[in-house]
C-alpha cells in the first residue's frame, strides 16, 4: 500500500471513492470545490495494484481568540472504496497526513467523526481543550482535536472554523 500526495490523474478515481464512500455527492463536490479553491491543502491518497483506494484531504483551520488567530488544519473528508473499508486504509492515510502535518509544524489538527476511531491517532474531545466547533448542532464527542504545537496553543481556546467551502456544502 502506498500512500502518496493526491496527483491531476487521480482526480476522477477521488471523486468516485468519495461518491461510494459516502452514498452522495456531497463530500465529493466539497473536495472539488476545495481542490480549486485551496492551494494549501494536504491531499493524500491510498494507492493499492496501481489503483487509488482512499483518500484524505485537510485543508486550514482556524481559531479566533482574543485578538490573535491560530492557523491549524482541518481532516474532513476521508474516503475508503467500500470493499476496501475495514482493512487498515484509513488508518493509513491519517497516519501519513498527521505525520506530515506534524513535520510542516502544524500547531493542531480537528476532525468532526467517529468518537470510537480518531482517538487512537491522538485526538481526543475538542471541548476538553476549550475549543468548540463552529457548528452548534455537532455532537460534542464527534468534534476532536489533537495539539502539535503546545506553546502555540497555550491558553487557546474559542471556536474553530473550518474554510468557507464547507459552509457552501448542501
Amino acid at each position: 500500500m502506498l500512500i502518496r500526495p493526491e496527483q491531476p490523474a487521480d482526480i476522477p478515481a477521488v471523486r468516485l471513492i468519495n461518491e461510494l464512500a459516502f452514498a452522495q455527492p456531497d463530500e465529493a463536490d466539497l473536495v472539488d470545490r476545495l481542490r480549486l479553491t485551496c492551494p494549501d491543502a494536504l491531499s493524500l491518497v491510498a494507492e493499492d495494484d496501481a489503483q487509488v483506494v482512499g483518500h484524505i484531504l485537510f485543508t486550514p483551520a482556524r481559531i479566533e481568540a482574543e485578538g490573535q488567530t491560530i492557523v491549524g488544519m482541518g481532516l474532513a473528508p476521508m474516503a475508503v472504496a467500500p470493499l476496501r473499508q475495514r482493512q487498515g486504509i484509513g488508518s493509513l492515510l491519517v497516519e501519513r497526513g498527521l505525520s506530515e502535518l506534524k513535520t510542516r509544524g502544524c500547531p493542531f489538527v480537528i476532525v468532526l467523526g467517529h468518537p470510537d476511531f480518531y482517538p487512537r491517532f491522538g485526538f481526543e474531545i475538542a471541548s476538553r481543550l476549550g475549543l468548540t466547533c463552529q457548528w452548534e448542532d455537532v455532537p460534542g464527542e464527534a468534534f476532536m482535536a489533537v495539539v502539535y504545537d503546545q506553546d502555540a496553543m497555550a491558553g487557546i481556546e474559542g471556536v474553530v472554523k473550518y474554510r468557507s467551502e464547507f459552509d457552501a456544502a448542501p
